[in-house]
């Protein structure tokens, strides 16, 4: 900052009687940020900022502890020292996220296909609808031809298997009627 720049805030930060507005500080991009009395309530001072000069409000980014300080979280502004410990704060995060990325696209993905072969799971169970053998013992998996034979699920194999004629294979529930109320 120019010698001429920083008179001109030390003047302009003095809080005269007379001065409507004062300037609080600025940030490490060259915004600057102001308290005024507001009108309607005398006691209290309003909290603004205005953008370095030729930038887009769109453009205009304000760090955390400005934003604080302009929403009244915090009563005394943010000094050149902490604004310039964050950006050194944030460069370390970013750093050590990117280290961190390189590292985790280092290591295989448990989601890709896995490099062995794994077990198959156990065919035989100790529970009979489960069991794939029939009851000779014997497989009932693909023959020697490539072929698997035709089977009928009986009751012990299929667990939907149920009688024919059964007591509750009819049944149908009765339609409901009120009973009349008490009175």
């Amino acid at each position: 900052m120019s010698p001429i720049n920083s008179l001109w805030f030390k003047w302009k930060s003095l809080r005269l009687p007379w001065r409507r507005s004062f300037l609080v500080g600025q940030d490490l991009v060259g915004n600057t940020f102001w308290e005024f009395r507001d009108k309607l309530n005398a006691g209290r001072f309003r909290r603004i900022l205005k953008p370095r000069p030729r930038t887009h409000y769109g453009d205009v980014e304000v760090s955390p502890q400005w934003h604080q300080w302009l929403r009244y979280v915090r009563s005394e502004p943010p000094s050149i020292k902490e604004q310039q410990d964050d950006v050194l704060r944030r460069q370390r995060i970013m750093l050590l996220a990117e280290m961190q990325n390189k590292r985790w696209e280092a290591e295989q993905s448990q989601l890709d296909a896995p490099a062995t072969q794994q077990p198959r799971p156990a065919t035989r169970t100790s529970e009979p609808t489960l069991n794939t053998s029939d009851a000779t013992g014997k497989e009932s998996g693909p023959r020697a031809d490539g072929q698997t034979p035709n089977k009928t699920p009986t009751a012990k194999e299929d667990p939907f298997f149920k009688l024919k004629d059964a007591p509750g294979e009819k049944w149908q529930p009765d339609s409901w009627t009120p009973n009349p109320a008490k009175r």
